[in-house]
């Protein structure tokens, strides 16, 4: 059936259709045609029609809300995840957490036993997510009874048909965000741009933060797709030379090479000679996945609110998880590199903590990152980078025997704190024993540390910091 035809039966007459055609064959072409009108990238992402289309086709037959309700009932999260922003009140249970950077939201915590507890409330500063629910972080018996290991036993898994057509839909869905991310990055001026662009997919990425709120069975369909890398390489690599249409090659060709000379600003410190094998540390990005790319532009338009919540939103699903830590972990000298040549610097820094805080608090995961990604020596590295900019002189001692260099605490990056986001989470990770342990028995990584260290000696004496 040609799609212009399915599009006269309407939304819900398509929808139905596609609800039987997937049910019977995963990925039906007929599917994909019709998508490659209602999704099409020359069109403005924000479109109303276009985002309905996409709830009707996704709800199989039923209404949206219908749909949403359905998949709701078979949401079977043991942990909360609930995301917030800056200036959202939360709470701290010091008895409970395993972290010290544990939270929960209002509904976990008064719904948990924490009578006698050292518990306080608080206004989060950069913000977080709910940890109810993590045995990495807290205690269980500080869990709500909604949430934890236990909460969902007995619950019927969804029928296999409920999201057979949100399964061939999501990398269609996503490939259209990544293409409107890609064709608003020429510009130097990438945190503004950035913020323009997410406001103009904002429509878009409401819907995608409806999708992900509709529970855990909802989001492994969409994790599933962020880190798939044979739908990547499919919808992204051969994009323009699968399509017949002259005019729309001629814009997806575009749409890449924006995206590549993107990843060629976005700049990285010099790799030390004998840390050439550290993958992160080396001057050209390589994606594999709609994840990766994602958080690649996350970074690039420096932490825009509505695209950091996305992402976070799917943190409860553990493979997820892990696979946007080693992403992040990849753009993790990037960012410092940023966080350098800021105009806004304090935005952005409570913008960075408000991501690497839910990564870095738990041990385990932490620990693999330090093994797998170096993620000790990509820290040091990255703050001795940094610090490196602004030194000057010491005249501690006679000029001819004066070699000493030491920061100038007059200098924005040190004014600004520029450095808190990296200090603030190598702290963290320290708090973790095995990865503290993983520190101090590695020599060449000592020897950077002091060498880093060094840097501050006799600044204080000189009177330099004020």
């Amino acid at each position: 059936m040609a799609a212009e035809v399915l599009i006269k039966k309407g939304k819900r007459g398509a929808a139905a259709y596609f609800q039987s055609e997937c049910a019977r064959t995963s990925n039906p072409r007929q599917l994909n045609e019709l998508l490659d009108i209602i999704l099409d990238p020359r069109k403005p992402i924000d479109i109303w029609d276009t985002i309905d289309w996409c709830k009707w086709l996704m709800a199989g037959g039923k209404t949206p809300d219908e749909f949403s309700q359905t998949v709701r009932r078979y949401d079977n999260a043991t942990t909360c995840g609930l995301v917030w922003t800056a200036n959202f009140v939360a709470y701290r249970c010091r008895t409970c957490g395993i972290s010290p950077c544990m939270s929960l939201c209002a509904d976990c915590f008064q719904q948990g036993n924490h009578q006698g507890h050292d518990f306080n409330m608080f206004r989060s500063q950069a913000g977080g997510a709910c940890d109810c629910g993590d045995a990495s972080v807290m205690r269980e018996d500080g869990f709500c009874h909604r949430h934890g290991p236990k909460a969902q036993v007995g619950k019927p898994p969804a029928p296999p048909d409920l999201l057979c057509v949100a399964e061939s839909m999501m990398p269609r869905v996503i490939l259209r965000l990544v293409q409107h991310l890609r064709e608003h990055s020429n510009s130097v001026d990438a945190g503004t741009v950035g913020q323009k662009a997410v406001q103009e997919a904002d429509g878009f990425l409401t819907m995608l933060h409806q999708l992900s709120e509709m529970g855990a069975v909802m989001r492994q369909v969409m994790t599933h797709a962020l880190t798939n890398p044979l739908s990547y390489r499919t919808l992204t690599c051969s994009a323009a030379n699968d399509v017949e249409d002259e005019e729309k090659a001629k814009f997806l060709k575009h749409n890449y090479e924006c995206y590549e000379e993107a990843k060629r600003r976005l700049q990285n410190w010099e790799c030390p000679p004998e840390y050439q094998e550290i993958a992160a540390l080396q001057p050209v990005l390589i994606h594999h996945s709609f994840l990766e790319e994602l958080v690649f532009w996350m970074v690039k338009f420096e932490f825009p609110q509505k695209l950091v919540c996305f992402l976070l939103n799917m943190l409860p699903d553990i493979n997820y998880k892990e696979a946007f830590t080693q992403t992040f972990v990849q753009h993790y000298s990037r960012i410092s590199y940023m966080l350098t040549q800021s105009t806004d610097s304090e935005t952005l820094s409570n913008r960075v903590v408000h991501v690497s805080v839910q990564l870095f608090s738990n041990e385990a995961l932490s620990l693999r990152m330090t093994r797998r990604a170096h993620l000790l020596h990509i820290m040091v590295i990255s703050l001795r980078a940094m610090m490196s900019l602004i030194l000057q002189p010491s005249t501690l001692q006679e000029g001819e025997r004066n070699f000493h260099y030491v920061v100038n605490c007059g200098h924005r990056i040190a004014k600004d704190h520029c450095y808190w986001p990296l200090v603030s989470d190598l702290n963290n990770i320290l708090t973790h024993r095995p990865v503290a342990m993983e520190f101090l028995g590695d020599t060449r990584l000592l020897d950077m540390w002091f060498s880093l260290l060094s840097m501050f000696q006799g600044k204080l004496i000189l009177g330099l910091c004020r």
